[in-house]
Formats: structure tokens, C-alpha cells, sequence
């Protein structure tokens, strides 16, 4: 299975800085809450601009949701939207490789190793997709909020009934599917899904887990958080995407419980510490960063689990999870700004503008740039200056 690390430290960023089932989550908890006033988002202070960045580049893919993460693979930018286009960007130049609309929703995508692209349908299909073309496409027994792993001639889908299913990447084929009990209610939220060398990586439950992608067997599994609530709400411990991976060291965040590192070679919790996020998180070799539920974003040290410095004026900005770039971290808001903080002490660096739409999905690195998508379909790409 190819190894899909993502390599952080972006040379040219560096050089900036220099110069400058019975579905839950976010719906059923919203409207537990709804009578409630919310707070308001933290006035911004003025932009600090401490590192230059130009856009590099925009496009549109419609309407969209926080499933349709956008996936960087052999040059190429895929993504998403809500009504059933596809399409892969050159990331050098913006332009359109190939376009595809597929003619019904999207509930989750994209996932692709540069060749084969897949996306779920809301009509829980699995559709895969080459060269512009659409070569199969199969139903799933249940939703799916995850995007599909495309690795090693294969197509994985994590199910929202914590079951993993691999299906052969040339017709669709279904190989296995490993099924994990736990608690009646499901996270509609984006989860953990990612090859660690040849072992393929599932959060099922509170738990991340490695699989064998040839026949399912599990390999190890190490909890980040256990169920230990009175009811079905609070017993919800899903691990929510995305993840950072750095080697074989894992981190990742169970729904409104913890953040933790397992040790991706044997299984092994490294550490756990209570924290009320729903967003995944991202780091680097030193760090791993998020935000809590009340926007209060956090660093912790990635060997301990220590906090490392937190900061409040991004609270009630509706973050999403993070990208780690270089000596910088990117994360989007509810207003469709991406905040480029510092990833030693948090302090702003500089803040990026787009249409006005909430950024659901973590931003990506694509070359050089980084990109992010909106809700409005709005694919914006950055790069230093």
C-alpha cells in the first residue's frame, strides 16, 4: 500500500514567513441547543500581514458540505460539489484536467491516488471515477460522511455504522468488510481513514485502528476515548477527521471527548487528554493543533500531550480542523477567512479572504499553494510570496 504521508514543511512557505443509522452529530446537538443564544464570534483585530501571500488561482465546483474534503494527488486537485460535479485541477495552474457531473448529490469526497477518483452519492452509492469518465459505481449497505480511500488498486469506504469495506479499484468488486459493535448513534461527521505504510487506518468507535488491506484482519487497536456517559449523546466518542500522521506516530480527536497519538507500528496509546473539540486535528513532528468546541484554539506537544499555548480570539469563529504548513497554521471560519497563525505561540501571521462562505473542510496543501474550499463552491489557492 503507497505510503500517502504528506510532506508539511513547505520550503517555499518557510521562506514567507522569513519575509511575512440513526444519524447525530452536528444536527441533533444543534438542535438540542437551539434555544440557547449563541454567542457572538470575537471582533477581529486588524489584519497583522506579517507574510505575503498572493492568490494564486480560483474555480467553482457549486454548492457544498463539510464531507467534500478536496484531495491533493499526483498534481492534482480534486473536488467536489453538492449537486454531483467532479473535477480534477491542475494545482500548478488552476485549469481543468477533466470535469464530470454525475448527475445526483454527493454526500461524501473526494478520495484518489492521482488515477482513480471515488465519491460517495447521497443514494449511498460508491462511484469511481478515471480520466474524466465514470468506471463503475456500487451501492453501500449503509451512509457514508467520509470521503473513500483510493490506495494500492483498491477503493476503502468507512462506513457511518463503524464498518469498513474495501472493493477492487478496477470494477468495483466487494473484497471485505470488518465491522466494529458500538453505540446506536452515528456521527454525521467526516472520520479517520488513511494508509500507515501497509496497514490500512480506521477510527471505529473511540478507537483508531489498523487493519490489513488485503482481507481486513485487524493488525492492533489503541483507544483515544471511551464511552462513559449516562446516555446515547454522551456516550459518542467517534473519532473525527482528519488526522495527523507524522511516521508512525497518529493523532487524532474523539468527538467532544479527547485528543491522542497512538503509535502507528504496534497499536500503542502514546497519550490522551480530555478535550471538547468536534473538529480533527493536524501538526507536525512537535505539535498537534485544534480548536474546541468554543473556538479556543490549542497546541499540545505531540510526544506528551502537554499544552503547548492556546489562544481566544478566534472563539465562536466556527473553525474547522487545521493544516500544519511549515511554521505556519492555516484554519478556516464560518466568514470564509482562513487565519495563517504561528505555529510557536499562535500570534497572526496574516488573514486570506473568500467569497464570504463558511470553510467546512481543513485547508489542503496542493504544490505549494495552499487551497481551500468553501460552501459555496469557491476553490481557492494561495501561495507565498
Amino acid at each position: 500500500m503507497p505510503n500517502r504521508t504528506t510532506r508539511l514543511s513547505s520550503a517555499p512557505w518557510r521562506r514567507a514567513l522569513a519575509t511575512a443509522g440513526l444519524v447525530l452529530a452536528a444536527g441533533l446537538l444543534a438542535a438540542c441547543s437551539s434555544s440557547a443564544k449563541k454567542p457572538q464570534p470575537t471582533p477581529l483585530s486588524p489584519v497583522a500581514a506579517l507574510m505575503g501571500t498572493q492568490l494564486a488561482w480560483s474555480a467553482q465546483v457549486g454548492e457544498s458540505r463539510a464531507s467534500l474534503v478536496p484531495v491533493v494527488a499526483a498534481g492534482k486537485a480534486f473536488v467536489a460539489g453538492n449537486a454531483g460535479t467532479v473535477a480534477a485541477i491542475d494545482v500548478a495552474t488552476g485549469k481543468d484536467v477533466w470535469r464530470l457531473n454525475l448527475g445526483t448529490q454527493i454526500a461524501a469526497g473526494v478520495g484518489s491516488d492521482g488515477q482513480t477518483a471515488s465519491v460517495i452519492t447521497g443514494n449511498n452509492q460508491l462511484v469511481a471515477m478515471a480520466d474524466g469518465k465514470e468506471i463503475w459505481r456500487v451501492r453501500l449497505l449503509a451512509r457514508s460522511f467520509t470521503a473513500p480511500l483510493v490506495a494500492g488498486g483498491r477503493v476503502f469506504v468507512l462506513s457511518a455504522d463503524r464498518t469498513v469495506t474495501a472493493f477492487d479499484g478496477s470494477n468495483g468488486a466487494r473484497l471485505w468488510s470488518q465491522t466494529r459493535p458500538a453505540e446506536p448513534l452515528v456521527l454525521s461527521q467526516t472520520g479517520a481513514l488513511l494508509a500507515l505504510g501497509d496497514t490500512l487506518v480506521a477510527g471505529l468507535s473511540g478507537r483508531v485502528i489498523g487493519l490489513n488491506p488485503l482481507n481486513g484482519a485487524v493488525r492492533w487497536e489503541a483507544a483515544i476515548a471511551t464511552s462513559r456517559g449516562t446516555n446515547e449523546v454522551e456516550r459518542l466518542v467517534d473519532i473525527v477527521g482528519p488526522v495527523s500522521r507524522i511516521g508512525n506516530s497518529i493523532c487524532a480527536r474523539a468527538y467532544s471527548a479527547a485528543v491522542g497519538c497512538v503509535d502507528g507500528s504496534r497499536g500503542g496509546t502514546v497519550w490522551t487528554r480530555a478535550a471538547q473539540g468536534v473538529t480533527g486535528v493536524h501538526g507536525d513532528d512537535g505539535l498537534v493543533f485544534g480548536s474546541e468546541s468554543d473556538g479556543r484554539f490549542q497546541a499540545w506537544q505531540r510526544a506528551t500531550g502537554e499544552p503547548a499555548w492556546s489562544i481566544d480570539r478566534l472563539k465562536y469563529r466556527g473553525l474547522s480542523a487545521p493544516l500544519a504548513l511549515g511554521r505556519v497554521v492555516a484554519v478556516g471560519d464560518s466568514a470564509g477567512l482562513v487565519h495563517l497563525i504561528s505555529r510557536e505561540d499562535g500570534s497572526e501571521m496574516t488573514r486570506l479572504t473568500t467569497d464570504g462562505s463558511p470553510i467546512l473542510a481543513a485547508p489542503v496543501l496542493a504544490g505549494d499553494a495552499l487551497l481551500v474550499q468553501t460552501r459555496n463552491g469557491g476553490v481557492y489557492a494561495w501561495r507565498p510570496q
